[in-house]
């Protein structure tokens, strides 16, 4: 009976250090989105506009991508809805074609309407190989509409890269436990 409340006390502790390592990353990425959304607005205050009337946007703040003929990406961001974190999204790229370097850069994905964003949150959205982001610079917002509900900022944070590929983004959503 010892034995088995030794294993009880060994499960939960393990359960509850998994659980706040989880809350621990999340709070820590959330942290970091709200640096990127700050150095974004910071770089174009337009972006204000778009952050404030948005149905929702994904931020990923630290999006790695590189490549050599062969490329991908990948990053990690929070999903917000009207302003409030609603959980975590992931974003993995795969291409080919004229490429070469490294770079990490921060990308938010507006979404105009909840049709959109009930896409990006049900898994039906992906970018296909035509589709671009806006350099975010300064007054860089000011001439942008939105393509089908969705608009797409990226600003460079550091690294070089060289790129004429073919490729899509995917992304993944999980809402956070309630």
């Amino acid at each position: 009976m010892k034995t088995l409340k030794t294993i009880v006390a060994v499960c939960f502790l393990v359960l509850t250090m998994n659980s706040t390592a989880q809350n621990d990353k999340h709070k820590e990425l959330m942290a970091d989105a709200d640096k990127a959304k700050t150095t974004l607005i910071q770089k174009d205050a337009g972006l204000e506009t778009y952050f404030a009337n948005a149905s929702g946007y994904v931020i990923f703040p630290n999006v790695g991508k590189g490549g050599l003929i062969i490329g991908g990406a990948s990053g990690n961001g929070i999903l917000y809805e009207n302003g409030t974190a609603q959980g975590m999204a992931n974003l993995k790229k795969l291409n080919i074609g004229l490429q070469a370097g490294g770079q990490a850069i921060i990308e938010v994905i507006f979404f105009e309407t909840d049709e959109a964003l009930s896409r990006f949150k049900e898994g039906k959205f992906e970018f296909s190989a035509e589709a671009s982001a806006v350099i975010a610079d300064e007054g860089a917002s000011k001439d942008v509409n939105y393509n089908d509900g969705v608009m797409v900022f990226a600003l460079p944070k550091a690294g070089l890269m060289a790129d004429a590929s073919v490729g899509g983004q995917k992304f993944g959503y999980k809402p956070f436990a309630q």
